[in-house]
């Protein structure tokens, strides 16, 4: 299964790896799916981990490790097509990797932009926990 972490659920692992996203970010590690990503998303997972408010519950060591990781492990779609569909344009990009990369889930908590739109071309967007329950974990 193909499947897209949006920054906001990457950042949660992060901060409590006990949590649901952090169990994902350990399924992927364990090979339970395949992350696909773009250097877009690494850039701001980059950007937002540098945020006063995100460096006061994570470490600069522990977000440079994940965006390493995510670097060198996830596959990596370069070219996006063009994709203006969510109401907030900076989450178009999520949308377009989900075309480039034939993902099957993109999972996130987004509720607003993102998860209102249930589906983007095959793939289903869904929260962590739902996606926690595809997995049983």
């Amino acid at each position: 299964m193909r499947v897209i972490l949006d920054t906001n659920i990457l950042l949660s692992g992060l901060i409590a790896p006990g949590g649901t996203p952090g169990r994902l970010i350990d399924a992927w590690f364990d090979r339970r799916f395949t992350l696909v990503s773009h250097r877009l998303q690494l850039d701001e997972l980059r950007a937002v981990s540098r945020r006063d408010k995100i460096r006061a519950l994570v470490r600069p060591s522990e977000s440079g490790r994940l965006v390493n990781q995510i670097a060198v492990l996830a596959q990596m779609p370069e070219k996006l097509p063009p994709v203006e569909r969510s109401r907030d344009p900076r989450d178009d990009f999520l949308l377009a990797l989900c075309e480039a990369g034939a993902v099957d889930r993109l999972v996130t908590g987004d509720k607003d932009d993102l998860l209102v739109l249930r589906h983007h071309g095959s793939a289903q967007i869904i929260t962590a926990s739902a996606f926690a329950a595809q997995l049983e974990i």
